[in-house]
């Protein structure tokens, strides 16, 4: 992590299921933070859920709508924003997040992502004959991105509040570090 970044916001990155928008409502409510999901702001602006964007458009509309996004996020201020698994699974959308906040990388196991998951309809990637194998493809592709996160917190055998504390703590860390140029307090 560079020491002249200032960080804004939270960008909670990592695959589906790891608990970003449940954490990101706790840490958003602690900080007094505005909270923001990706996911249903493109919900929102579509008129449509995520699965029809990807059914009726595909998926690489999808993604420029999350690549538009991306750009407004460079003006939000003390706002949590949860993002889409696949977001910031690309490098160059991982530093557009890094332009303005502190990176945070939630992250579980293949099996506890598949628990948490399996019975969720509304999600396009579970629609895959094999959606266990998808699972485990996707996050070998993403992992090495998810890695150049600020922080990487696991949540797999943590309650939500207990993910939510530890990310609190680390931004809380990362605020306090001196800027390039400056003396530690």
């Amino acid at each position: 992590m560079t020491s002249d970044r200032q960080f804004h916001n939270i960008a909670l990155i990592g695959f589906m299921g790891v608990g970003k928008s449940s954490v990101g409502r706790l840490v958003a409510a602690q900080l007094h933070f505005e909270f923001v999901d990706t996911d249903e702001m493109i919900e929102q602006r579509a008129g449509k859920m995520i699965d029809e964007i990807f059914a009726q458009q595909g998926e690489a509309a999808f993604r420029e709508m999350e690549r538009q996004l991306l750009v407004e996020m460079k003006d939000w201020r003390r706002r949590v924003i949860a993002t889409g698994g696949g977001m910031a699974a690309n490098e160059a959308n991982l530093a557009s997040l890094k332009e303005h906040a502190l990176t945070v990388c939630l992250w579980a196991s293949l099996n506890a992502i598949w628990t948490r998951v399996r019975h969720q309809s509304h999600r396009p990637l579970l629609r895959d004959p094999a959606p266990q194998e998808r699972i485990r493809t996707l996050l070998e592709e993403r992992a090495p991105i998810y890695r150049q996160a600020d922080v990487l917190v696991n949540s797999e055998m943590r309650s939500v509040k207990e993910v939510a504390h530890q990310v609190l703590h680390q931004f809380h860390l990362a605020r306090q570090r001196p800027r390039h140029g400056e003396k530690p307090h």
